[in-house]
Parts: C-alpha cells; sequence; structure tokens
C-alpha cells in the first residue's frame, strides 16, 4: 500500500500518455464491468473484495492490471505494470506521481477508476480508499466517486447555463457533469489537496475548469451563476476529542448549521431564474415536522425551494453510519468512542432523528411570492432524477405565476407515464372502492381520488379546460359546481407540480 501524500502532477504530456493507455486498454465503466462480471460489480460495491482480486488475478488483460493496480490498491509487478501502461510506462507513472516502488513491483498512490453516464465517459482521481489501504481514512481524505455525489449527479437538473459553479468540488466529480450544459464553470474548495485533484482530473478529461481555493461562498464574493450544485460538508459531527474531522464531509459547525447557513446565503450568488442544487441534512427535534425546520431555513430569502427527504435515521443509525464511514470498523475502542460521543452530542439538542434529502432553491425571474415545496419520497424514484427536477421547477414557477382560474383555464392531460388503478371490496363489487393514479416516473407518486376527481382525471386527454371538466362533472354528478372546483384546485396544482398533469394539445 502506499503512504504517499501528494496528489497526481499536472504535467500534460504524461497525462496525454496516461489517457491513450487507459482507453486503450477498455478502462472503462462498460469495460470494467464486462471484466469483473456480476457477483465480483455486486461484491465491491458491498465493499468485499475478493471477488474482484480472484477475477482479474486470473486475467491476463491490461484492463485487470489497472483494476488490480488502481481501484483494489494491489502490488503489480513492474512488468504487468508496464503492459498495461505502454506509453506512460513506469517511469511516466513514477514521474506523475501515480505509483511508487515497493519491493519488485509497484503500487498505487490514488485511486483512478472509469466513470461517467449515458452520454459521457471520464477518468476520477482520488485518494485510495480505505478498502486499497487497509487502514482508517486521512483526515484530509479526497473522495472519490460515492453514493453522495452520484445522488447528486442524478438529481441535478441540467439547464444551458453561461456560468456555473461547483461548490465544494473535491475530486470535480460533479464538474465533469456540468460540461454538457454550462460553457464557464469554477470550482472551488477549501482543501487544497482536493483542488490538485480536481486540476488532474481535469487535465486528464481535456475540460478547462476555474479552480478557486476557499471556504464555500467566500470564493465566489459578489458573483452569480445560472447553476450552482455542490456536495457539501453535510455530515452533522461531534466538536469533541477522539472524533476525526474529515474535510470532505464536515464542515467544522456545529449540528446542521452549515446546510442552513447555505441555505440562506446562497441566493445572493444565484442569477434571476438560477437555480442551486444541493444536499443535506438536518436535525429534527422531540416530536417536531422536519418541514418546519427546513422552512425556517428558507424564510425570508426570496427563494422558491422545493426540498426532498429521502431518509431518516435515528440517532444510533446516523452514529453507526458515520463512525463506520472513515475505516474504523465496530469492534474497536475507537469506533465505540466516536458512537458514544455522536449520542452524546444529539442528546445535548434533543435530536430524536435525522433527515437527509436534496435541496432544489431557486431565485425566481420576476417579481412574484416565492413557493415552497416540502415533500417526503422515500422510495425508489427515476433515474436519473435530474429532468423531472427541472420540469417540476418549470410546473411550479407556471403555477406560481397564475392564477386558479388560469389553471382552470389549461386542458391538462395526463402525462405519458401516469397509470390508473382500481381495487374493489370485496373482489368483484360493481365499483371500485379505491382509485389511484400512478406515476411511472419522476417521485413515482401515488395519489388517491375520489369518484369526482378520478372522472376528472379520466377526460384529462388535453381537450377540455379543466374548468369545463369541472363543470360537467358537477352536473353529472349532482355537486355543488363552486365547492367541487374548491376541492379539486389543490389537487389539480400538486399534479401539475409533480408532473402527473401536463399541458394538452
Amino acid at each position: 500500500m502506499s503512504t504517499s501524500t501528494t496528489p497526481p502532477r499536472t504535467d500534460p504530456a504524461l497525462v496525454a500518455r496516461l489517457r491513450a493507455d487507459l482507453s486503450a486498454a477498455g478502462y472503462t465503466v462498460d469495460g470494467v464491468a464486462a471484466l469483473l462480471g456480476p457477483l465480483a460489480r455486486a461484491a465491491l460495491d458491498r465493499e468485499q473484495t475478493l471477488p474482484a482480486q480472484r477475477v482479474t488475478a486470473a486475467s491476463g488483460e491490461p484492463v485487470a492490471t489497472l483494476v488490480r493496480l488502481f481501484t483494489l490498491g494491489d502490488a503489480v509487478d513492474e512488468e504487468e505494470a508496464g503492459a498495461a501502461l505502454p506509453t506512460l510506462g513506469v517511469t511516466g507513472a513514477l514521474d506523475l506521481g501515480l505509483v511508487v516502488l515497493q519491493g519488485p513491483g509497484v503500487v498505487a498512490t490514488c485511486d483512478l477508476r472509469p466513470y461517467g453516464d449515458d452520454a459521457h465517459a471520464w477518468w476520477v482521481a482520488s485518494d485510495l480508499s480505505e478498502l486499497a489501504t487497509r487502514l482508517p481514512l486521512r483526515e484530509d481524505h479526497v473522495l472519490g466517486v460515492g453514493g453522495a455525489s452520484t445522488t447528486l449527479a442524478s438529481w441535478t437538473p441540467r439547464p444551458q447555463v453561461e456560468r456555473a459553479l461547483d461548490l465544494g468540488t473535491g475530486c470535480g466529480v460533479q464538474a465533469l457533469h456540468l460540461g454538457a450544459h454550462a460553457r464557464h464553470i469554477t470550482v472551488t474548495d477549501i482543501s487544497e489537496r482536493a483542488l490538485a485533484y480536481a486540476r488532474f482530473n481535469a487535465l486528464l478529461n481535456e475540460v478547462e475548469w476555474e479552480v478557486r481555493s476557499g471556504s464555500m461562498l467566500g470564493a465566489v464574493a459578489g458573483e452569480r451563476f445560472g447553476l450552482i450544485v455542490s456536495n457539501p460538508p453535510f455530515v452533522i459531527t461531534p466538536r469533541g476529542a477522539g472524533v476525526p474531522l474529515f474535510e470532505y464531509r464536515d464542515g467544522g459547525a456545529a449540528g446542521d448549521a452549515i446546510v442552513a447557513d447555505l441555505v440562506r446565503s446562497i441566493g445572493e450568488h444565484l442569477e434571476p431564474g438560477g437555480i442551486a442544487q444541493f444536499l443535506g441534512n438536518w436535525e429534527i427535534v422531540g416530536d417536531a415536522d422536519w418541514r418546519d425546520r427546513v422552512r425556517g431555513w428558507v424564510a425570508g430569502t426570496g427563494l422558491d425551494a422545493w426540498v426532498v427527504q429521502r431518509d431518516v435515521q435515528d440517532p444510533a443509525q446516523y452514529a453507526e453510519t458515520w463512525a463506520r464511514d472513515g475505516g474504523h470498523h465496530s469492534a474497536t475502542a475507537e469506533f465505540a468512542a466516536m458512537y458514544a460521543a455522536w449520542l452524546d452530542d444529539f442528546a445535548s439538542r434533543g435530536v430524536t432523528s435525522i433527515g437527509f434529502g436534496v435541496i432544489t432553491l431557486q431565485r425566481p425571474a420576476t417579481e412574484r411570492e416565492p413557493f415552497v415545496d416540502l415533500e417526503e419520497a422515500t422510495g425508489p424514484v427515476a433515474g436519473p432524477m435530474g429532468p423531472a427536477v427541472l420540469a417540476g421547477l418549470r410546473a411550479r414557477t407556471w403555477l406560481a405565476e397564475h392564477s386558479d382560474d388560469e389553471v382552470l383555464g389549461v386542458a391538462w392531460r395526463c402525462a405519458p407515464d401516469v397509470t390508473e388503478e382500481r381495487h374493489s371490496l370485496p373482489p368483484g363489487a360493481s365499483d371500485p372502492s379505491v382509485i389511484l393514479l400512478r406515476q411511472g416516473g419522476g417521485l413515482r407518486r401515488v395519489v388517491r381520488l375520489d369518484t369526482a376527481m378520478a372522472a376528472f382525471a379520466s377526460v384529462c386527454d388535453g381537450d377540455l379546460t379543466a374548468g369545463q371538466s369541472l363543470t360537467a362533472i358537477a352536473a353529472l354528478l349532482g355537486q355543488d359546481e363552486t365547492a367541487l372546483r374548491g376541492t379539486a384546485l389543490p389537487l389539480v396544482r400538486d399534479l401539475v407540480a409533480d408532473g402527473l398533469l401536463v399541458r394538452g394539445h
């Protein structure tokens, strides 16, 4: 294993040779997946390396050598490494600082692996994980592609913008995605080590970023962007001896203050119509509703807010998750001390649970009352969610700018992914007891309808306006039209906001 503490060098000529070798070896997401197969891939996702080590040891392909070297952290014979990197060579890899000599072979100093989405293929360098080093992480560890970064990338809306900001970029994962829809990309981080990796990854992937050092928004004072993305240091960590403070996850503030402060201050850096997308944790005290806490952060900012809570943990679950995160095992005294520190910290504030979710903020482009939509979606959602988030923002913006009469004046239709379910009790009954609208994409919402709204949904085909449909349904069911409209409007607005109803022809 490597003891080097220096990120790879940004030597353009050597990095170009590295890029050529990675491409020639088929060191891609698909190439590695084909090599490992489903069993070893699934085990690696569970942080078990043995199946992958067995597969790669049995293969003489260059891609197997690269996986052993840069993902698994295994020592590789110099001759094998040279064969996998024929253009760069072992000497070039040593000069770049990608490997160091160890016994008769070489061992990687960093994690370097393929990454991509449906339209792009990249490589991402970061510090070696604890799986590779077999040691707890350093406090200045630079995280690679992880669960939080892929969640944020999936949920980020991607409008075309002139200027985008990756706040707290780490090794630059979010900035790679921004390149597809932003002309100018600024990346910031308080960690010089992280910025060194970001510069290396930009060079390796032949992209250009403006790289700045600074804490949170301090590096972009007075500037505005069309899109800001951030995987901030949102983890709630005790402020006391014996608990390591990892730069990639701990912002140095008590409780959930980092995320709260970001919500309150980020609007100053958004252009009119600009969007901010980031992840966050929030504390829930006693039996309070999490929405009240987050709503308090948004109040007075003048921003539109759409926050989706994706998960909830009790203090013990949270402590276990993050005490293990740095590579500390549950059987150690260090783990027990950290576990206790987390429990004591939460107890001191009366915290009974911790929410995790996705925060989407928008600076209104016109003078109006901002919308605030706080909802829970703990089950499976569409992947990627970004298109649904952008569509949801656009729909909520339209709703905020239009009156109830204007909503009723639109000929809505059910979105193509919406289906209706009818359930009867007892089975075989002539009339359904439960009628549901089920969304196939987006948040995959399921909405229960009464008879009148089921009739309304059935005629949402883009021909009649909502008002015309409700007038006809009221007459058919013998209901008061004014009362029916009053009952229907909130539900119609909700269905439009989440994309179950869309504009007709």
